[in-house]
């Protein structure tokens, strides 16, 4: 069987730096950190996109921002360009019109358009979007899937 390819979309990269005093967030990030671990591990395939880096390089601490890219690019086994820019245009256009909004449906294009199985996200609206290209899900479910795989 393939390795499962995953796009996690910028809210995941920046759940370990929300206040963990939350105990939704603080599963989330534990979550995320194990899915980190499976990506390091080479257990599960990481994409990441323009998208991910025009996002990530805004992140107002440097050493969050740091860590982000350092993850990225010492783990990532394929990268979306702006070469894709035609394609993932239409594709975001066709995602926004379901109510989704432009960096969320920027994320899922680009996950779409790099074959993902799974695009993670914490965000509660777009993990209640829907499409048959891909399965949309929060970090404790991915790892509920992937699990039982």
């Amino acid at each position: 069987m393939d390795k499962l390819k995953i796009y996690l979309d910028s809210c995941c990269y920046g759940r370990p730096f929300d206040n963990q005093n939350d105990i939704d967030i603080f599963n989330d990030t534990q979550a995320k950190m194990t899915i980190q671990a499976l990506v390091k591990y080479k257990a599960i395939e990481l994409v990441y996109s323009s998208v991910s880096v025009e996002e990530i390089t805004v992140y107002p601490i440097e050493a969050n921002r740091i860590s982000i890219i350092d993850f990225i690019e010492n783990n990532a086994s394929y990268y979306v360009s702006k070469d894709n820019d035609d394609t993932a245009i239409s594709l975001t256009d066709e995602i926004m019109k379901m109510g989704i909004k432009l960096k969320d449906a920027s994320h899922t294009a680009c996950a779409i358009i790099a074959g993902c199985d799974y695009l993670i996200t914490t965000d509660k609206q777009l993990s209640r979007y829907q499409d048959k290209r891909i399965k949309i899900v929060d970090p404790i479910s991915f790892l509920r899937i992937w699990r039982n795989l």
